[in-house]
């Protein structure tokens, strides 16, 4: 039996928490087509009869760090990868240009000694690309694999060079009793993910990184429903105006798609009470 800890690493939306996703078959990881969608390092295991693997998501390494929250999310991939890892997957999309912020992930990567692969991902995607800006790369990988990790093709193919690598041992963590394979986030935690996902996906592009969602308080009820009372918070009153919209149209939308997705992911109608503040400090303290 194979046993051992996976660390996901690359710049910002080349994929890695929905490849996270669709390889465990359910969501543990919020995903967006935004930078900053992961704001911590995630941790899940996957298990089959050929082993156990505990994946670590981490954040994307940008290259512009402009404030005090980008200022603690850079280093959290170097973090993870600075405890024992067994494999490191080196996540690129190769829609995208080679730049210094793919440079910046490449250089922290080097430094690992463990066993890495490179996977390019978008494969189903044929223009653009700049596939032959990373295929130099390869020489410096145990493997390459191309994948498409929405539509979930060579996954398969990953996790067999995945085991192939890992050492024997046996499973780092008892899975009998867990609910879902997310080891380090409590409940209120990834509720307010979802929440801060469907703000991401509905808001403009400069709004989103002044953003994020707490749940406050969760109730079963007699019924069974849950009720979930939970805030999204912003920056300043211009942006507070902007997720509330006109007439409070922007975060009805918001609060009826994350009361869908909590639906789903706890099995159970829900209750959500979601209002807005202004805290110009809470990116000091998430």
């Amino acid at each position: 039996m194979k046993s051992g800890i996976v660390c996901l690493v690359g710049r910002p939306n080349v994929g890695k928490s929905t490849l996270l996703n669709n390889i465990l078959g359910q969501k543990v990881a919020i995903t967006s087509p935004k930078p900053q969608t992961t704001r911590v390092n995630l941790e899940a295991v996957y298990e089959d009869d050929r082993g156990q693997i505990v994946f670590v998501d981490t954040p994307g390494i940008f290259g512009k760090v402009v404030d005090s929250l980008s200022k603690r999310i850079n280093p959290r991939a170097e973090q993870a990868l600075s405890r024992h890892v067994d494999v490191v997957i080196y996540m690129v999309d190769h829609t995208r240009e080679k730049d210094f912020e793919e440079n910046k992930a490449i250089g922290i990567v080097r430094k690992i000694k463990a066993p890495k692969i490179l996977v390019i991902n978008k494969s189903d995607v044929r223009t653009p690309t700049y596939i032959v800006q990373y295929k130099f790369l390869e020489e410096e990988f145990d493997r390459t694999i191309e994948i498409s990790a929405l539509h979930r093709k060579n996954l398969n193919t990953l996790l067999e060079a995945i085991f192939e690598l890992l050492p024997e041992g046996k499973p780092m963590v008892d899975t009998k009793d867990m609910v879902q394979p997310g080891l380090n986030i409590e409940s209120k935690t990834f509720l307010a993910e979802i929440i801060r996902e469907k703000a991401f996906l509905f808001l403009r592009r400069e709004v989103p990184y002044r953003v994020t969602a707490i749940v406050d308080e969760v109730v079963e009820r007699g019924s069974g429903a849950l009720y979930i009372k939970a805030r999204i918070l912003t920056t300043e009153d211009r942006y507070k105006a902007m997720i509330i919209g006109a007439g409070g149209v922007m975060i009805k939308e918001i609060s009826m798609a994350s009361r869908k997705e909590l639906e789903t992911a706890t099995s159970k109608k829900v209750f959500l009470d979601l209002t807005v503040e202004t805290n110009e400090h809470w990116m000091d303290f998430v």
